[in-house]
């Protein structure tokens, strides 16, 4: 019985700090999208791949860090190209991508 008057208790405390807290969230809640979206990089990929490969594309494009060792690039790309490989359906020119990645993190570990 005492449990369910403080779950009651605990729910309204939480609808009060809410009610409260709502104002102040929906003046900050695009500020804070914002930021979401500059931490998440995605400024950087609105108009697709750069025309020259570079470390940080090839280590968002392989979905690992750009100083990954040679053994977790091999693995990565391995797995990439199963799922991605254009005799399995894969678009070409991903899989393009996929390889010009893997070379160049290879080639500059």
């Amino acid at each position: 019985m005492s449990s369910l008057i403080l779950a009651g208790l605990g729910l309204i405390g939480g609808g009060i700090a809410l009610r409260r807290l709502a104002p102040a969230l929906q003046k900050h809640w695009p500020a804070a999208q914002q930021n979401v979206k500059a931490m998440l990089g995605e400024h950087r990929y609105k108009d697709g791949f750069q025309t020259d490969m570079d470390r940080y594309e090839a280590g968002k494009i392989l979905g690992i860090s750009s100083h990954a060792n040679s053994k977790r690039i091999k693995d990565v790309h391995k797995k990439l190209m199963f799922q991605n490989h254009p005799d399995r359906g894969g678009s070409p020119y991903i899989a393009a991508k996929i390889n010009e990645a893997k070379d160049y993190l290879d080639k500059n570990a």
